[in-house]
């Protein structure tokens, strides 16, 4: 018989799951079955995306969403099937999107978790066959369980993050994660429906040689990032920037390197969301042994005042997001 042939298929994400149920004495269960929840809507995305050109689902819905953004017809199609499969999995109270004005009561009041959510980042790329994700937060609410669930329990540090991850949707679909205690990687197996635990115990690298910005925006840019960018050109670092930020992300965590998304005299509080793109990819990071700072302060210490508050972002490998926050200091003072 060919060895190849015997090979074990591997671990499912589903099975490794409820291995590691015993990690959180807190929990009966709910957590699991909530992971399990963004799974499956994230295959049913994954479908929805690869159709994209036969199902005339590409292209722009006609209206824009909370931040004055274009919305695509799969922006629309991402934010209903994971708000739908979240209120029918019956763990979560409550739903924050990144594509909605206001909290989303699920009427689930016994449910004891709260999910902010970018049902579909980097959704502009899309028309051009370019990867993009899925960012997702899980929360404790701290409301009584029971009770109508209040913004309050959204808003949230991101210190208080119970799990965190992203779905890349690309030449491969992953889904990563973690719960506090790790970050673990798992790949979709089309012709199994399931997805594989392919990346265990994930760490990047404490220096990497990518870094990842738009520097078209040069200009724009803080001094302090002038400056890096240019100690970065000296070096001989990569350049690399899709312009898809959990690609983006994806590829530096693995690989080693620092996305920048500054602030800039168009965008001075920063462009991207703290609660949907910074704090689970910041959650994510530290995780795998990374850092994440936006430029001032540690992102995941940040005290969220709105659902859509924005922030600037330095995120990857540590010593390369602290020399950029030594030279923020620096100017500053």
């Amino acid at each position: 018989m060919n060895d190849q042939l015997a090979l074990p298929v591997g671990i499912t994400l589903d099975r490794f799951i409820m291995r590691n149920e015993a990690d959180f004495p807190f929990a009966t269960g709910e957590l699991s079955q909530l992971l399990r929840d963004i799974a499956l809507a994230g295959k049913i995305v994954n479908r929805d995306i690869n159709r994209g050109g036969l199902s005339d689902i590409s292209g722009q819905f006609g209206s824009q969403n909370i931040q004055g953004e274009h919305q695509l017809k799969l922006d629309v199609i991402a934010n209903i099937r994971f708000i739908r499969a979240l209120k029918n999995g019956g763990e979560v109270c409550a739903i924050i999107s990144e594509e909605d004005t206001e909290l989303i009561p699920t009427g689930n009041n016994k449910a004891k978790y709260i999910v902010a959510i970018d049902p579909l980042d980097g959704s502009s790329n899309i028309d051009a066959n370019v990867s993009v994700g899925t960012i997702f937060s899980i929360y404790r609410r701290v409301t009584p369980t029971g009770t109508v669930p209040t913004i309050g329990d959204a808003l949230q540090k991101g210190d208080m993050q119970v799990a965190a991850g992203y779905i890349l949707y690309g030449s491969s679909t992953m889904l990563v994660y973690t719960t506090g205690r790790g970050v673990n990687g798992f790949t979709y197996d089309y012709s199994l429906g399931e997805f594989f635990l392919s990346h265990p115990q994930i760490r990047t690298a404490p220096v990497g040689n990518i870094y990842s910005c738009n520097e078209g925006n040069m200009d724009d840019f803080p001094v302090a990032v002038q400056q890096y960018l240019h100690k970065c050109r000296e070096q001989r670092l990569i350049g690399r920037y899709i312009g898809s930020l959990v690609g983006d992300f994806h590829r530096n965590l693995l690989k080693g390197g620092v996305y920048l998304y500054p602030a800039t005299l168009k965008n001075p509080e920063g462009k991207l969301r703290l609660m949907y793109e910074c704090f689970p990819l910041a959650y994510i990071v530290e995780q795998a042994g990374g850092a994440a700072c936006d430029g001032k302060r540690r992102i995941l210490d940040i005290m969220p005042d709105s659902m859509h508050q924005r922030a600037p972002l330095y995120i990857g490998s540590a010593k390369m997001v602290e020399d950029i926050y030594s030279l923020h200091f620096t100017h500053a003072s």
